[in-house]
């Protein structure tokens, strides 16, 4: 491995390693990055010795020495390369630069900047030109309306984790003002608010002929969402096919994608208008609307590569506690192994996620003036459902899949060809099988 600007090598923890310098200068980056504890100068493994103490240390000294807080910003992990445990400590880019050594407070000694492969000092007209656009309105520094709060279901969401809180918790998670008072990350986390998301569902294409209206809110934001993927999953319908010698079980969205959907919607939503996020069902697709646009310095490219800018890095810290999301950055990665980015729209004010329904595609290439064998149709079939997973099928993976000889596959196929059901990408050694564009 090789340090880049985006990848920093360290060999061991010490208290001479100024591992703060390394993490301010990922948080002042537009990309933030990552830093692995565990190689030598060269590029070379050699693991770390005491890979739980130096976890905790790295973590502790992250929190109480650098401001303004990177809590909802940073992961530490324990990885292993080539056999060997190392730690990984992944930064997402912070919305309140500069970064710096609490100690040191807004200046060159305690701010730093990423150039080439190394950490410099951050030059004064810079620490002053990103002070003055700075975000200041943070759902932090936003006073709660409500101030009669309470958290027991956010207790029992941390103590299931096996993380109890103690009596310094509203700081420790952020949830108070810096005069004491509950900003609107608490107000979105207690136990009443009012804040509900609303899930409607549509009998067509349009949003004429309204079928249920659901809401799930005024609670706790950890619930609201559970409860909503909850509804989400019994609407996920699943279409069975059988094909020798496979069952075939297709459901309307893809779970995993669509759960990492969701939670970026509510976790990412710009609630500084009170908004917030909108999710319709309609019979050829579900969309996924939430307030707010990229950040100003994230561009498309960097969102679809996983880059992490966190809207929200508050309540990213603690749906991370509870496990209700996995690594920074990892989320978009997963959406984007089943779904292309053709599903989102940018709007200025609004993103909104169009997914097409699996059976819906399925059900409209069917509808063909062709009587079809149980092969030819079960060989369709398969196509289909491979080219809405975003998966090549060519035509061993079809004569390994339907048990048939190689020829008898390819008979078949040229039915299918010749009327237009199917047809051939690439060439005819390496090509596959789609569906024709207006068969979609």
């Amino acid at each position: 491995m090789t340090e880049t600007n985006r990848i920093e090598l360290k060999r061991e923890l010490t208290d001479e390693l100024d591992i703060e310098k390394e993490v301010i200068a990922f948080l002042n980056n537009r990309e933030g990055g990552i830093i692995y504890v565990g190689f030598d100068k060269d590029g070379r493994v050699v693991g770390v010795k005491d890979i739980d103490g130096d976890m905790l240390k790295i973590k502790d000294r992250i929190r109480k020495n650098i401001s303004p807080s990177p809590m909802g910003l940073f992961d530490v992990l324990a990885e292993n390369i080539d056999g060997t445990d190392v730690i990984k400590i992944f930064l997402a880019s912070g919305s309140e630069k500069p970064y710096y050594k609490t100690k040191y407070g807004m200046s060159t000694r305690g701010c730093y900047i990423r150039v080439g492969t190394a950490a410099e000092p951050m030059p004064t007209d810079m620490i002053e030109n990103l002070f003055a656009h700075r975000v200041r309105n943070s759902l932090r520094n936003i006073v709660s309306p409500r101030q009669d709060l309470t958290f027991s279901q956010l207790r029992i969401y941390y103590q299931e984790k096996k993380l109890p809180l103690n009596d310094n918790y509203l700081r420790n998670l952020e949830l108070l003002t810096d005069d004491g008072r509950f900003n609107y990350v608490a107000y979105l986390l207690a136990d009443e608010n009012g804040m509900s998301i609303k899930l409607g569902k549509y009998a067509g294409t349009d949003r004429c002929d309204l079928i249920s209206n659901n809401e799930f809110g005024y609670c706790c934001l950890l619930t609201a969402t559970k409860r909503l993927l909850d509804k989400l999953d019994v609407e996920n319908e699943i279409r069975t096919q059988k094909t020798y010698p496979y069952r075939i079980d297709t459901p309307l969205w893809d779970k995993n994608a669509l759960r990492e959907l969701v939670i970026n919607a509510i976790v990412h939503n710009s609630y500084f208008t009170e908004v917030p996020p909108k999710f319709e069902i309609f019979s050829d697709r579900l969309e996924i609307t939430s307030c707010g646009r990229l950040p100003e310095d994230m561009t498309e490219d960097e969102f679809f590569n996983g880059v992490s800018n966190p809207r929200n890095k508050e309540l990213m810290r603690v749906f991370r506690d509870v496990e209700m999301v996995e690594a920074l950055g990892s989320g978009m990665m997963k959406v984007m192994q089943v779904y292309d980015r053709s599903c989102f729209t940018f709007m200025p004010n609004f993103t909104r996620i169009t997914i097409k329904n699996y059976n819906a595609t399925e059900n409209v290439a069917l509808n063909v003036a062709i009587e079809l064998t149980e092969r030819q149709q079960n060989i369709l079939d398969l196509i289909i459902r491979n080219v809405a997973l975003n998966v090549a099928l060519n035509t061993t993976t079809l004569s390994e899949q339907l048990n048939v000889d190689r020829k008898t596959i390819q008979r078949d196929l040229k039915v299918l060809l010749d009327n237009n059901l199917i047809k051939r990408e690439g060439s005819n050694r390496y090509g596959y099988w789609v569906i024709p564009d207006k068969n979609k």
